[in-house]
């Protein structure tokens, strides 16, 4: 009936995260027990080589003022490789993230089994936990 203890929930769908609501929120003294970032590589194949020996430049630009978080910066930046190093070589092309998560996620935890109820306080106390971290982005800023 119930799941395992050893397995994690899954995430809040990013329809919940979307928006720029609050204030820049970083990770700091007084905000610890921020999960890591999941994007760690933001430059991808020929990182070396000078602008001036590739014939084409593209963007990949926001049109509008919102929050991307790590792991969607991550899988874009998976896809984008994989699709560029299928079509071409691998040092045919540079790819570069240019936006970079800092901003940090809070999730209020809620629990929905019988009984819950009785443990839970609702949004008294209402300052969630870190849950992941997200780049701000703005309208016309180049991501990637």
């Amino acid at each position: 009936l119930f799941p395992p203890p050893s397995v994690n929930m899954g995430r809040r769908p990013a329809r919940c995260y979307r928006y720029c609501k609050n204030k820049p929120f970083i990770k700091s003294r007084y905000c610890r027990g921020v999960p890591e970032s999941k994007i760690r590589i933001y430059d991808n194949a020929a990182k070396r080589e000078p602008v001036e020996s590739f014939p084409y430049v593209c963007h990949l630009v926001s049109d509008e003022r919102e929050q991307l978080s790590s792991e969607a910066l991550e899988a874009a930046r998976v896809a984008a490789n994989k699709t560029m190093t299928k079509l071409s070589s691998k040092d045919a092309f540079h790819l570069r993230i240019r936006v970079h998560p800092f901003h940090v996620n809070r999730i209020n935890k809620m629990l929905s089994c019988a009984g819950a109820d009785r443990l839970q306080t609702g949004m008294r106390h209402a300052y969630g936990k870190p849950q992941g971290v997200v780049a701000r982005v703005k309208i016309g800023q180049v991501l990637m």
